[in-house]
């Protein structure tokens, strides 16, 4: 199972560190990055793999949440197939 995970908010020392240390606990793969800067502001999108993931889907995004509060930032986890219907033309 793969997900899409974005990320944005104003721009900061330890975003991708944070994050990625939560996925990292809870067993899941970064597959692939891109980050960016516009002006300020920071944007990630990341595509994961939660095929080893060690806690249920809403305990990832409880951390995150948590995680979401402390750095100030947006962050959405999606389902892949939910990602890429929302996204068709």
């Amino acid at each position: 199972m793969r997900a899409v995970i974005t990320v944005i908010g104003k721009d900061k020392i330890g975003i991708i560190a944070g994050i990625s240390t939560i996925l990292a606990e809870c067993n899941v793969n970064i597959l692939d990055i891109s980050q960016t800067i516009l002006q300020d502001y920071f944007t990630m999108i990341m595509l994961v793999d939660l095929t080893y993931m060690n806690v249920s889907l809403s305990e990832l995004n409880e951390k995150l949440d948590k995680k979401e509060e402390s750095l100030g930032v947006s962050i959405k986890v999606q389902h892949e197939d939910i990602f890429k219907a929302m996204h068709q033309i």
